[in-house]
């Protein structure tokens, strides 16, 4: 199930892509930002209320509260950094350097969370990071 949703994310980061380029045009790309944050964040708590995992709240540790602040400090960078570049750079080159994120959060994971390289992962990091310099050069 896993990779259909992995599948249903990429689809829907490259509908992203297309729809932001388009928005952002005679904005400013930290206010788009935000607008789409707002959004985010809307759809976001109505789907936990829809599911009912409101009450769930109570059980995140300080630990899970600590990594998930972090990482939503990591996505707004991530973010402002995207619109950006997307409303200064063309699309077809700025969304290629941005899934370079893919061999760079392998790596940070065979470092940090001390998970297996293998001669796939290896392969297919390589491989990601040639098709990001063809794309971009």
């Amino acid at each position: 199930m896993w990779i259909i949703y992995a599948l249903l994310s990429a689809f829907f980061a490259a509908l992203t892509s297309i729809l932001a380029k388009i928005g952002i045009e005679n904005i400013n790309s930290n206010l788009a930002t935000a607008i789409r944050t707002v959004i985010v964040l809307i759809m976001s708590w109505a789907i936990v209320f829809i599911t009912g995992k409101h009450n769930d709240i109570a059980n995140i540790g300080h630990k899970n509260l600590l990594f998930l602040i972090l990482s939503g400090m990591a996505t707004g960078l991530s973010w402002l950094c995207y619109y950006r570049a997307l409303q200064i750079g063309e699309a077809s080159k700025v969304m290629p350097i941005d899934k370079f994120s893919l061999t760079i959060g392998m790596a940070l994971a065979f470092i940090v969370l001390k998970e297996t390289i293998t001669v796939k992962t290896i392969i297919g990091g390589s491989l990601i990071t040639i098709g990001v310099f063809v794309l971009i050069f």
